[in-house]
């Protein structure tokens, strides 16, 4: 598995991940997601140049132009929720893609520990198509892994781009570890050294996810019915 780090190059990548770090800039929730949407299209961008290409001709209103274009759109997944706006950024890249959505989400243990619950994926068939996997942070790497193979039962990709934004470096050394497929690349912005004792990453940002959409109710406290 090929990984790929954008960030730390001196481009407005940088520039963005800060300001979703940034824990004022963090209490605007549009701001928030117009910056996980603006690197998904930069991560697009970045993959588009592996992609497959063949030149056709363009009839412009005074001749024709041979132009190099995609041989296929790319197939677009993500892991709910907080992969929404990402995926929304990559989509607007590749405009005419297919698209895959994934339900996964963290299941606490009355140890402090957790697990990951895979729940729905809505996906087409995937044989022969590159298949671009987005979730904005990268932790343990669990859900990563999990959603990989959840996409090996719709068949077998020509190529899966794994898209993260900000990774622990125990995400990335669990991910190659789990991952060592030759027809794999991982995509990340930044790589962070430590996680706390409930694997967010520091420094990290916080909950992408609560801070794109809202914070959700704790599964473990019941919900008065009135």
């Amino acid at each position: 598995m090929e990984i790929r780090i954008l960030g730390g190059r001196n481009s407005v990548i940088d520039q963005y991940l800060a300001e979703l770090r940034d824990i004022h800039i963090q209490k605007d929730p549009l701001r928030f997601r117009e910056n996980l949407q603006r690197l998904g299209e930069l991560f697009g961008y970045e993959i588009s140049k592996t992609l497959s290409y063949e030149e056709k001709e363009v009839v412009t209103p005074l001749g024709v132009a041979r132009v190099p274009m995609l041989v296929n759109q790319p197939v677009l997944a993500t892991i709910l929720r907080a992969g929404l706006p990402m995926h929304n950024g990559l989509l607007r890249v590749f405009d005419q893609a297919e698209n895959t959505f994934i339900s996964a989400y963290r299941k606490y243990t009355e140890d402090g520990g957790f697990d990951i619950e895979f729940e729905y994926m809505a996906s087409p068939l995937l044989d022969d198509k590159v298949v671009i996997l987005s979730d904005p942070m990268l932790a343990s790497g669990m859900s990563m892994e999990i959603s990989y193979h959840a996409l090996l039962t719709k068949g077998k990709p020509s190529h899966i781009h794994l898209v993260s934004i900000i990774s622990s470096q125990q995400g990335v050394d669990y991910v190659a570890e789990k991952i060592q497929d030759p027809d794999v690349t991982l995509w990340l912005g930044a790589v962070d050294p430590g996680m706390t004792p409930k694997s967010y990453i520091v420094p990290g940002l916080g909950d992408a996810g609560d801070l794109a959409y809202g914070a959700k109710i704790d599964s473990k406290k019941k919900v008065p019915v009135s």
